[in-house]
Formats: structure tokens, C-alpha cells, sequence
């Protein structure tokens, strides 16, 4: 996957056709999503902007800047009549801009998804140095603890050796919990795919029967032996729920 970079966004973008549009989590990287790049860039336009999490003056470091960032991206580019999907943090900040700009959203995905409830790693201060602490961190998003590869770890660790990273971090996950969308979320019209681990240890099942209960037009999937990042413990299940999922619903045009 080739990273593009362009005024302040630096993203994937692979294929051609109606865009997708992925949005990654507070620990995310655009690598998460490679399984539904190679898939679905053989007949749709994928972008994945790198959200500015570590970079953000952090007086605004928050959804609100976040969704901000999304809304300019969308605009360089000139996408219109887009599928969102977001992974955990990526699903909330899919939530927000999806009630900020219901025109531009024909449909949304959300995977592990914050917005309701979830134990996050983020919302006290990472302990900086402790390499073991990290791996326990990481690996407890997985089912499968070997999906926590070193190359994983070593990145999450680099980031937390970072104060202001850190600082980053913990003011947006501090956000992301305040920020409970449990009202808002009824006025999304956009038909909306939730795929979910059943296993998930951060946004646990019933979070996504909640979401199912809450949001007017939903399809909830599960996926057995999976905790948080679907896309990345189970791609080819991921993939196939998604395919049947876009090639059977119809899109959401506003006059």
C-alpha cells in the first residue's frame, strides 16, 4: 500500500469507483486495514486518512478535531456519496460526521466501535517504559495474543514513550468516553453494517446490541474467536460479511 501525501493529510488511496472510506483507532495504523484494501480496491475507491492523533495541538485534541480532520480530508479529495466504516475510535468519529453530513454518507460500517461504552487502554496515563506492560495491552485486544505481532508492540511502545504522544492519547480517550452518543445516534438514516467480535474485551457484544437497538436501519454480524479488530483477526469473514453487506444494500441518494 502506497501512502500519499497531500497538504496535511498523509492516506491510502487504492482503486476506483464508490469510495470507501476507512477510519482506524486510537492505537490504529493504516496497515490495519489491508485485508479490505487488497479485497475491495479491485472494484471500489479505498482511502484511508492517517488520523492525526500524535500530531494535534493538544488543546484540541478530541473527536471534535478528529471529525474536523475527516471533513477536510473528504473535501480535498471531493468525495460524495461515500461508504464510512470505522474501527473503534474510527467508528465514533464515523458517528459524528455521519450526523454532520448525513448527505455525504450512502452507507456506514462500524467494527469494535466507541460511542456507548468501552474499557479503553487510553483512559488513564499508559505506564511509559514497561515493554511487558505494552504487550499485555496490545495482546488483550486479540483473541488470539499471537495477533499481537513484536512489529505491533514495538510501535505501540515507541508511541508511549512519548509524553506528549501520551498526553495525546489520554485526552482523546478521555473525550471519546465523555462523548456518549446514545440519543444522537437514533437520527441516522444511513443503512448501517455492524461487525463485531464476540470476544471483545473493549466494546463488549452487548455494546453492538445496543447500537443494533439504537440506529434505525442496522445488519449486526458477529464473529466467534475475535475481539476487537475484526478486520485484522478474521479478514476473509470481515471481507465476506462487508461484500454481501454492500452488494445487497441499497444506496442512500439525497436529491
Amino acid at each position: 500500500m502506497e501512502i500519499h501525501k497531500k497538504g496535511e493529510y498523509s492516506y491510502i488511496d487504492e482503486g476506483s469507483g464508490e469510495p470507501l472510506v476507512l477510519l482506524h483507532g486510537l492505537f490504529g495504523a493504516l496497515s490495519n486495514w489491508e485485508g479490505v484494501v487488497n479485497k475491495f480496491s479491485k472494484d471500489y475507491r479505498v482511502l484511508i486518512p492517517l488520523l492525526p492523533i500524535y500530531d494535534m495541538p493538544i488543546k484540541q485534541a478530541g473527536l471534535g478535531a478528529l471529525t474536523d480532520f475527516v471533513e477536510g480530508f473528504v473535501e480535498q479529495e471531493g468525495l460524495e456519496q461515500m461508504t464510512l466504516i470505522g474501527n473503534s475510535l474510527g467508528g465514533h468519529v464515523a458517528l459524528i460526521y455521519t450526523l454532520r453530513h448525513p448527505e455525504q454518507v450512502n452507507r456506514l460500517v462500524l467494527t469494535g466501535s466507541s460511542g456507548l461504552f468501552e474499557n479503553t487502554m487510553g483512559g488513564s496515563f499508559p505506564k511509559r517504559g514497561s515493554y511487558d506492560y505494552i504487550q499485555e495491552r496490545v495482546a488483550y485486544t486479540f483473541y488470539d495474543p499471537k495477533t499481537a505481532t513484536k512489529e505491533l508492540v514495538d510501535e505501540v511502545f515507541e508511541t508511549t514513550k512519548s509524553i506528549p504522544k501520551c498526553m495525546r492519547i489520554v485526552a482523546i480517550a478521555k473525550s471519546a468516553q465523555r462523548h456518549n452518543m446514545r440519543e444522537e445516534i437514533k437520527k441516522i438514516t444511513a443503512p448501517t453494517l455492524l461487525v463485531w467480535g464476540l470476544n471483545d474485551t473493549i466494546t463488549p457484544p452487548m455494546v453492538a446490541h445496543e447500537f443494533d437497538k439504537l440506529i434505525p436501519n442496522t445488519t449486526l454480524k458477529f464473529i466467534d474467536k475475535c475481539c476487537h479488530a475484526p478486520m485484522m483477526e478474521h479478514p476473509e469473514i470481515f471481507n465476506n460479511y462487508l461484500d454481501d453487506w454492500l452488494k445487497n444494500t441499497e444506496l442512500v441518494t439525497t436529491a
